[in-house]
């Protein structure tokens, strides 16, 4: 199975930069991973809330093929712990997609049209943490759960 993560607008801080493509690089031991970046977008501060988020579903529904089982990350998703996140992934490897599409949103969230695009949403946590640090939170997750299927020690119980 491939996987896809779409960012919505670029990393910032090297450090953070540094630490993402590292667990990517580790990823693609277990199974291919690309990152995709939509371009934030121009003049965002004259725009609503809505109409930004209008725009970014434009971009990142653009990004989406048919066959692709799209996930987003969002606060009203399901959580895991590390072990079930990673029986989460093997199952979906199981089910055939093509690609398994993950989407970390801009600031506001995600359009309607992209809500209902979405096979299933995912939360990292209760809490709220920055775009930035969503994305090394769910790289790591990422990995930790093909670490737990291999049954290799980076996961203890």
């Amino acid at each position: 199975m491939k996987f896809s993560l779409i960012l919505v607008g670029k990393t910032t801080g090297k450090p953070l930069i540094q630490m993402i493509d590292d667990y990517v690089e580790r990823i693609a031991h277990f199974a291919p991973l690309s990152v995709e970046v939509i371009p934030e977008l121009r003049n965002a501060k004259s725009l609503s809330r809505e109409q930004q988020k209008t725009q970014e579903g434009k971009a990142l529904l653009a990004k989406i093929k048919p066959s692709d089982r799209v996930m987003l990350l969002d606060e009203r998703g399901k959580m895991f712990s590390s072990q079930d996140f990673a029986t989460y992934i093997e199952k979906m490897q199981h089910c055939g997609a093509g690609r398994t599409v993950f989407i970390i949103g801009g600031p506001y969230g995600f359009s309607p049209e992209v809500y209902s695009r979405a096979d299933d949403k995912i939360s990292l946590s209760p809490m709220t943490f920055s775009h930035q640090m969503v994305r090394l939170l769910f790289v790591e997750q990422l990995y930790r759960a093909h670490t737990i299927l291999h049954n290799l020690p980076y996961h203890h119980e």
